[in-house]
């Protein structure tokens, strides 16, 4: 299948789409970007990511080249010209082209806007579910604000291939203190041996994830003990479940950090049941 993507107003396969040198995204990484899961044609979380999109693009004081309208019209179109059901779409967004310089260069300078898809294979990825995945501990070396969904990825781009080297399938951050903040692609969960539900507050410098804002509003609907808070690496290896959340995997379990077996080794009840129930939703 032709891949057909979005650039600054044109439609085209993928082979045909460039952006100049002199682009700030491709000079400084100076942009943000989004990714939508979709399922039946339908994206994910569509509102959430969003609003998270605006924040970022206000955030780097870049402007929004299209109106909301039309930036659900162009990612609609570029899910059917792919034909694409089941899978993702990525959006970028970038300063601009300009001389390069380390300021801002005009504010009237035109941004540089970009929509992609591809599939998934949600069926390969629901057997990995049902065993579970590892996690590689690594040092969270990224700048100071994770908070804004940059595409400035180089530490998380280091930490996933370090994570790969060590046989796992997601890298597990930990700050300088010894404080646990996120994965490097997704938002870290783990049920202690008390049956309390903890993830990472907000507050701590990470991503604000969709998939995690969605899975905090489920856990109070279903009356779930939960707690927004530090804790350490010990802490999460010794709990009694772990998962993952992001955009592309949902609820993913989590049997091993390091050499730390999670639980009995198998993905966890709970964790099998936010899945379930996030997927339903």
């Amino acid at each position: 299948m032709s891949r057909v993507v979005y650039l600054n107003g044109r439609y085209a396969p993928i082979a045909e789409a460039s952006v100049g040198v002199e682009d700030r995204g491709f000079l400084f990484a100076d942009g943000v970007y989004e990714v939508w899961g979709v399922r039946g044609g339908r994206l994910l979380d569509a509102r959430g990511h969003l609003d998270r999109l605006w924040r970022s693009l206000r955030e780097l004081e870049i402007s929004a080249p299209l109106s909301e309208m039309a930036l659900t019209l162009v990612l609609r179109q570029v899910l059917a010209r792919n034909r694409l059901r089941d899978g993702m779409v990525y959006l970028q967004i970038t300063r601009g082209q300009a001389p390069r310089d380390f300021a801002f260069p005009s504010a009237l300078l035109r941004p540089t806007i970009m929509v992609m898809a591809r599939p998934v294979d949600f069926a390969a990825q629901e057997r990995r579910a049902q065993v579970g995945v590892a996690l590689s501990v690594q040092p969270d070396i990224r700048w100071g604000r994770c908070d804004i969904k940059s595409v400035s990825l180089l530490p998380n781009v280091l930490a996933k291939e370090q994570a790969k080297r060590a046989g796992a399938f997601e890298a597990l951050l930990v700050d300088g203190q010894g404080w646990v903040t996120e994965g490097a692609s997704s938002s870290f969960w783990m049920v202690t041996q008390t049956g309390v539900l903890v993830t990472r507050d907000l507050a701590a410098n990470i991503l604000p994830g969709v998939t995690r804002a969605s899975l905090v509003a489920l856990a109070q609907t279903q009356g779930l003990a939960l707690e927004e808070r530090r804790f350490t690496l010990q802490e999460a290896q010794a709990a009694r479940e772990a998962f993952l959340s992001s955009a592309i995997n949902g609820v993913m379990p989590v049997v091993a950090i390091d050499a730390a077996q999670i639980g009995d080794g198998r993905p966890g009840p709970l964790a099998m049941a936010l899945r379930r129930a996030y997927l339903a939703a």
